[in-house]
């Protein structure tokens, strides 16, 4: 029998999956402070990729971001950053609490000398001035920069948890030259937090949950974002839905239905208010099949195809509208555990769902749908909450 052959993608990544698990160190990431350098015709073709790449300047920040950029929050194969960035991809998103703290050093390790050719963003979820200075500088060791060009505060659904000292937090970043930029990034909030950063004028990108399920109702905010000034980066592109997953339960089936989760990328793509979105990108036929979105404009197919599948997913899947915020009766943060749900049945992320879930008060975790003899949350989009959030205590708990 003969042996199996050794890749250098397979290398590479059971090499940096062995120094996550054992707290190695991980090559050095060269420090630059140079501005994003686009490819050129020569470096692509030596990479392989023949796809067109298209740019959107990133608000008042100038920076001129990929159309596509790359979500590296459940990226395991460093390969996949490496190659990325190498066909010309040149926005990396990720975040302290990303892979349980081991996503900065992974895609650290991935970009190396090719930093000074990115726009490199992470975020922190601290809660205070101190606490937030403190991750920064753990975000700076872990991906070996000197600086990241955008610091997001992480999934803030509400204008009253962006305190004055964590907006000093990020002041204090940029005057000390450890982050160019500053923004605050949002799952279902926009409609409240986006104005809030329009007034205040200290905030330079929002990152934000857009997609072909929110159309109308999201423009006129993202409109509101620009006419500040910010940049908008898109986030939850492919609405639930990821093409890692094979098909299997019926629930899978529906939510990565096949051509679906292209068109839906073609459809965030295509809106000039959009600079760059960051699906989340897991392996090498993954990113190929995501280049094809800044390559192939959004046809009358795909907007029917994106039609029907909206109405096989609306049941199942959360749009993050807020319209359900206070209305559970038993003070549930419904919106939180679908998303949370999402991971595990769209991502096939069991982990992360499972995980955000436990960090909810025991009193939360504790509660059981199926207990109460009405359920006082309607969704306006038809989501069959307490079907779906049944399913989330059952899986989770």
């Amino acid at each position: 029998m003969q042996p199996e052959k050794t890749s250098r993608r397979n290398f590479l990544s059971a090499g940096i999956a062995a120094g996550l698990t054992a707290g190695l160190p991980l090559p050095a990431l060269a420090r630059s402070s140079a501005e994003p350098r686009k490819p050129t015709a020569e470096s692509l073709q030596e990479t392989g990729s023949s796809a067109p790449l298209r740019y959107r300047t990133l608000g008042r920040t100038g920076l001129k971001v990929t159309t596509l950029g790359f979500g590296c929050g459940f990226t395991l194969d460093p390969s996949v950053i490496e190659r990325a960035a190498d066909i010309g991809i040149n926005f990396f998103d990720t975040a302290r609490s990303y892979l349980h703290g081991n996503s900065e050093r992974l895609v650290g390790a991935a970009l190396g000398a090719k930093r000074k050719q990115v726009v490199l963003a992470t975020k922190t979820g601290a809660r205070d001035k101190d606490s937030m200075l403190k991750d920064l500088d753990t975000s700076l060791r872990e991906l070996n920069t000197d600086f990241v060009d955008i610091w997001f505060m992480h999934g803030e659904e509400s204008p009253a948890a962006v305190h004055e000292d964590r907006i000093e937090a990020q002041q204090i970043a940029k005057k000390q030259g450890k982050v160019r930029f500053t923004g605050i990034s949002t799952h279902a909030g926009q409609q409240q937090l986006i104005p809030f950063m329009a007034k205040k004028g200290v905030f330079d990108v929002v990152l934000t949950g857009y997609n072909f399920t929110m159309g109308a109702d999201m423009d006129p905010t993202i409109e509101t974002a620009v006419k500040a000034g910010m940049g908008v980066v898109g986030m939850k592109a492919m609405a639930g839905g990821s093409r890692a997953l094979k098909p299997g339960s019926p629930v899978v089936r529906k939510l990565a239905q096949e051509g679906a989760m292209l068109a839906a990328l073609k459809w965030v793509v295509q809106k000039p208010s959009i600079a760059t979105c960051i699906p989340t990108i897991m392996d090498m036929d993954q990113l190929e099949e995501n280049m094809k979105a800044m390559a192939e404009p959004f046809s009358p197919a795909d907007e029917q195809l994106l039609a029907d599948h909206l109405a096989q997913i609306s049941p199942l899947y959360c749009r993050m509208c807020g319209q359900c915020a206070g209305t559970c009766q038993k003070g549930l943060p419904v919106a939180d555990v679908l998303r949370y749900l999402t991971y595990a049945d769209g991502y096939g992320q069991f982990g992360e769902g499972r995980e955000k879930f436990l960090a909810l008060s025991a009193s939360h975790q504790a509660v059981r749908c199926g207990d109460c003899e009405a359920c006082t949350v309607q969704c306006p989009h038809g989501v069959r909450v307490s079907d779906r959030m049944a399913r989330a205590q059952d899986l989770f708990a």
